[in-house]
């Protein structure tokens, strides 16, 4: 690892990606603390410091604190992400786009064109539904959050915010491209690590007052390494399916038959299942904000619904590893196609020995397919509600694991993995040993 650390610095094109990638993140997080114009700050911070628990709090994990305060980057890359999700799932649906799916580099840089588009739609429509609730928030004492409401502040609000959402996404290209890693990705990683300090100070001063003693939180400390080495474990391990092709004679030539592999990745969805399982359940509370308290005391059932929705309550976890499960086949189904993965192999003289051609492929696929999904459905549900537990048992004062943690290992992952990419084509030695490099784990 430290020799690793050592060979970056003599690769001058990778030393440079670097430092270009740091810089990117900070304009990122400068950008973090520029406010939107026309908003009480204090009576805002009042207002998310009970929205805890709600789609706002996860928005505002996603963009890293701008959420919170209301800064020009406050939608964050959520829309571009969004976007993106909804491009592709049209894909399966219109014909269209499913043809430029299949054209190879021009189609996708049209299908990325088109993601921009929805990108800058999305945020208007965000931007605009952020400016009419922000005029109905209200602070503590019932102080307005915003200062002078109106049209003028709606139009500069939607065109603050969308300009912001347009310049990350700006941002996150330019680190993709001159940077090192994928930049939209960087960018949330960066919004969830900032919360690092704060969390690691908390918790030195729980210890420093009794609250915590050192036994628990060496014992949290080893929870985590050991979270965090299942959780890259899991995300390195494939199932890898063998596939045979056959001798084929090109002129005078004969090239002999080809073993290799189908990898399909235990945990195929990524992080989406999660994400949607969240925002859905969010969903009632974030609604609940809005309610007023004399509605909420005439009706008492409303406050025991919105009781059993919040986090780390029964029905709350037992309907978030629901959707989890429901979304993480959902969208594994959407994504992989075996058919057109058989269809695929079988043009190509390919075929899985033992297996016929074929229908007989795709069946065969989608058999394992569907049980290593479940797995994976299973593993993302253990991280996900591992930080109801450490919070409700432990009473630890930051949040560990569910979507921020996959995302952070993920990314981490990812970025390490070009690092090593640049390093073994100057022949030099990366992070980890010749042994393991490229390593997966055979599930």
């Amino acid at each position: 690892m430290v020799g690793g650390f050592q060979n970056i610095s003599k690769i001058p094109e990778l030393r440079k990606r670097i430092i270009s990638t740091f810089i990117l993140l900070a304009v990122y997080r400068i950008c973090v603390h520029i406010p939107t114009p026309g908003i009480d700050g204090k009576a805002l911070a009042a207002f998310f410091s009970r929205a805890q628990g709600t789609l706002l709090g996860l928005v505002d994990m996603f963009s890293g604190g701008a959420f919170e305060h209301m800064s020009i980057v406050a939608l964050g890359i959520m829309p571009y992400i969004s976007a993106s999700i909804i491009l592709q799932l049209m894909t399966v649906v219109v014909p269209y786009l499913e043809k430029l799916k299949k054209e190879g580099e021009a189609g996708r840089k049209k299908i990325t064109q088109y993601t921009r588009y929805g990108t800058v739609v999305l945020s208007i429509i965000q931007g605009f539904g952020i400016a009419v609730g922000l005029e109905r928030m209200t602070g503590p004492a019932g102080s307005p959050i915003v200062i002078d409401p109106g049209w003028s502040f709606r139009i500069i609000t939607v065109i603050t915010l969308t300009a912001g959402t347009a310049f990350l996404m700006w941002l996150g290209e330019q680190i993709t491209e001159r940077g090192i890693g994928n930049g939209i990705s960087l960018i949330i990683f960066a919004g969830i690590v900032c919360r690092l300090p704060n969390a690691t100070l908390t918790t030195l001063q729980l210890m420093q007052t009794g609250e915590m003693g050192p036994v628990t939180i060496i014992f949290i400390a080893a929870l985590m390494v050991l979270v965090i080495g299942f959780i890259i474990f899991i995300e390195r391990s494939q199932r890898r399916i063998p596939v045979q092709y056959p001798k084929r004679v090109v002129g005078r030539k004969v090239y002999g038959g080809q073993s290799t592999h189908l990898p399909l990745k235990i945990n195929t969805a990524g992080v989406i299942p999660p994400i949607f399982a969240s925002s859905i359940l969010m969903f009632p509370l974030t609604i609940a904000q809005f309610i007023p308290t004399t509605l909420i005391e005439n009706y008492p059932w409303i406050e025991s619904l919105m009781q059993s929705l919040n986090p780390g309550a029964i029905l709350y976890n037992l309907l978030y590893v629901a959707f989890i499960i429901f979304f993480a086949y959902f969208y594994t189904a959407v994504t992989f196609n075996p058919i057109d993965i058989a269809d695929n192999m079988k043009k190509q003289g390919g075929y899985i020995p033992g297996i016929r051609p074929g229908k007989k492929t795709a069946d065969y696929i989608d058999w394992v397919l569907t049980r290593i999904t479940c797995v994976g459905a299973i593993y993302i549900s253990l991280v996900c509600v591992l930080p109801t537990i450490l919070i409700s048992k432990f009473n630890i004062p930051f949040y560990f694991g569910g979507t921020a943690l996959l995302i952070v290992v993920g990314v981490a992952l990812d970025t390490i993995g070009q690092i090593e990419s640049h390093m073994l084509v100057r022949h030099y030695d990366g992070f980890l040993n010749k042994g393991q490099i490229g390593g997966r784990n055979r599930r």
